[in-house]
């Protein structure tokens, strides 16, 4: 499903076929765009118009999503434990959630909404795929928007990133909040440990340790 929205949105914004696609893993979606362009040889005239580029690509990459969305219901799923740990740290006094993501913002929101999991995010304060900021920066913004928005103060050492990629436990370390891996993703345990994450947890069925670690 995804492929063949980034295929068609591609297509669109180029006029070219996505012949060659970059690896999508724990890339973010404006890195997957502009690795595209060069590995399929479409003429770049500067990074005023790439930006063009990847706006008008994130619209049409959200218009291509949500042309699938039946399909993400029907064939998607969430990770076991998923909906469990977001609704048991919810009721955790003064916590607030949200995404820090490599997809947009608007395919984000399809995704968590088709399995009922964006009911305990405020995804307003969070960070996407379409933001040319690397993660880490994604961190800290998403921390000074909670502040204003909640005028609440929102130090990176009271955060928690829940993250499943090394990549991810590096940005953790870049914007000083403490990691908490979960090896759900390609990343083993080891190799989130030895990226600075702890502690790192197999997976999100165990609701209650995984509460523990966000609050100890």
């Amino acid at each position: 499903m995804s492929r063949d929205a980034y295929a068609e949105a591609f297509r669109r914004v180029t006029g070219r076929p996505l012949v060659a696609l970059p690896q999508l893993a724990g890339a973010s979606d404006s890195e997957i765009f502009f690795e595209a362009l060069a590995l399929n040889d479409v003429p770049g005239s500067g990074q005023h118009e790439d930006n063009d580029l990847l706006a008008a690509y994130a619209d049409e990459l959200a218009a291509a999503f949500g042309a699938r969305s039946d399909e993400l219901a029907r064939h998607g799923r969430s990770l076991p434990g998923a909906r469990e740990a977001l609704a048991a740290v919810a009721r955790v006094p003064n916590v607030i959630q949200t995404v820090i993501t490599g997809t947009i913002r608007q395919n984000a929101a399809c995704k968590l909404h088709a399995f009922d999991l964006d009911r305990y995010l405020d995804l307003g304060i969070g960070g996407y795929g379409s933001d040319v900021y690397p993660k880490g920066t994604q961190i800290l913004r998403s921390l000074a928007m909670a502040a204003e928005k909640y005028d609440a103060r929102v130090p990176p050492a009271m955060a928690v990133y829940v993250a499943d990629s090394v990549r991810d436990a590096a940005a953790a370390h870049v914007a000083g909040v403490r990691c908490l891996g979960v090896a759900t993703g390609r990343s083993t345990i080891s190799e989130l440990r030895e990226a600075g994450a702890d502690p790192v947890l197999t997976d999100l069925a165990d609701t209650s340790r995984l509460v523990a670690a966000i609050t100890r």
